[in-house]
């Protein structure tokens, strides 16, 4: 799930890594933030796709 702390912590180590860098720690802690946070758009996705209900108006008129 993408939690307002996720996303600051995400946007945290980003801005660290332009200016300072990121220490080994916290390449690894970025790294699976990313993972969770693509994990949670893949399953909204999914979840919207799967939702689609499609209609064939050519079906209804026979």
């Amino acid at each position: 799930m993408i939690t307002p702390e996720l996303l600051a912590r995400i946007n945290e180590l980003a801005r660290k890594k332009r200016t300072v860098g990121l220490s080994e720690e916290e390449l690894a802690e970025q790294k699976k933030l990313y993972a969770v946070y693509l994990a949670a758009i893949r399953g909204q996705v999914t979840n919207l796709l799967e939702s689609i209900e499609f209609v064939d108006e050519e079906a209804k008129h026979s």
